[in-house]
Formats: C-alpha cells, sequence, structure tokens
C-alpha cells in the first residue's frame, strides 16, 4: 500500500491525500512507467543521460496547466540537446495530443500516467480522492539524480517558474546560472 501524507496540498483551499513518498534533493529518482502520445511506453531510462524538467500537471484542459505547459514548451527551445523536457498528467494521450497541436506545442514531451499511475505513486503527487496528479516539478540529473523539487501546495497556483529553470539550467548548463 502506498504510503498515504494527508493534508499535503489543497484544491481550492480543500485539503487532499497525496499517496507516495515526498521527494528531495538528492534522492535517486524513481523509475516510472507512462505512456507517450504515441501510446509507447515511456520510463526514466527513455530519457537515460539527460538533465530533465519534468512538470505535472492535474489536466492540460485547464488554465494553470496550460499555461504552466506553454511557458515550458516557449522554455524548452531555448535549452541545450541534453535537456528533456517532460509534461506528465493524466489526460489521455489522444488528449495531450490534441493539445499539442491546437497550443503549437512542439518541445515538450507529453505523458500520461493514466495506465499504471506509476509516475504518481513513485513521485508522490497521486490524489488520492480525485485520482489525479496534483502540480509539481521534478529536476533530474544525467546521473538519476533528483536536483530540485516543488510540490505546490494548493494546486490551482503556478509553480515558482524562475527557481525551476534556475535548478535546470544550473544543472545542464553549469556554471551559467546560480540555484
Amino acid at each position: 500500500m502506498a504510503q498515504e501524507r494527508k493534508n499535503a496540498v489543497t484544491f481550492q483551499g480543500g485539503p487532499l491525500t497525496l499517496l507516495g513518498p515526498e521527494l528531495k534533493a538528492g534522492d535517486k529518482a524513481p523509475d516510472f512507467k507512462v505512456v507517450g502520445t504515441d501510446l509507447k511506453p515511456v520510463t526514466l531510462a527513455s530519457s537515460q543521460g539527460k538533465t530533465r524538467l519534468i512538470s505535472v500537471v492535474p489536466s492540460i484542459d485547464t488554465p494553470v496547466c496550460d499555461l504552466q505547459t506553454k511557458r515550458f514548451n516557449q522554455e524548452a527551445s531555448k535549452l541545450p540537446g541534453n535537456v528533456a523536457v517532460l509534461t506528465v498528467s493524466m489526460d489521455l494521450p489522444f488528449a495531450q495530443q490534441r493539445w499539442c497541436g491546437l497550443a503549437g506545442a512542439d518541445k515538450v514531451q507529453m505523458l500520461s500516467d493514466y495506465q499504471e499511475h506509476s509516475f504518481g505513486q513513485a513521485y508522490g503527487v497521486l490524489i488520492k480522492e480525485l485520482k489525479l496528479l496534483s502540480r509539481a516539478i521534478f529536476v533530474i540529473g544525467p546521473d538519476n539524480k533528483v536536483q530540485y523539487v516543488e510540490y505546490i501546495k494548493e494546486i490551482t497556483q503556478h509553480p515558482d517558474y524562475d527557481k525551476a529553470l534556475a535548478a535546470l539550467k544550473g544543472k545542464c548548463c553549469p556554471g551559467t546560472v546560480k540555484c
């Protein structure tokens, strides 16, 4: 049974329970199995050797999730090739693909956790009551170590984009940005 973290986040002020551990910088990044928009499985090893920014959203079809994903897609175009920007949600791959087409998002890889919930449980973002993922940001180094974590307390709020990007750039482009 997955670890339960009661009152870990809120949705419009109402407390919710997250399933899984609360990861911290320095932890080994857990493996996961999600599905890409092509319906093929994707794991942590699929982007081995790259620095990864993983943006987690409850649903791509909501305003904050839409803006968050657009922002990271825009930022991804400025990053070197040794960086992968991933967005994970419970949305079906078909909805993710549709959204990418409408938004012109072509730099971020959309991943769906709808089948096994393995990402949500491994990264501690699966909302028990809603069976959706809570908003969070993870930066994982090429060594598979967690470099940065932000669990957004109120899931209708935006993450701290500047801090996440500083952590990412500090990891993928050493010496260029202070974290």
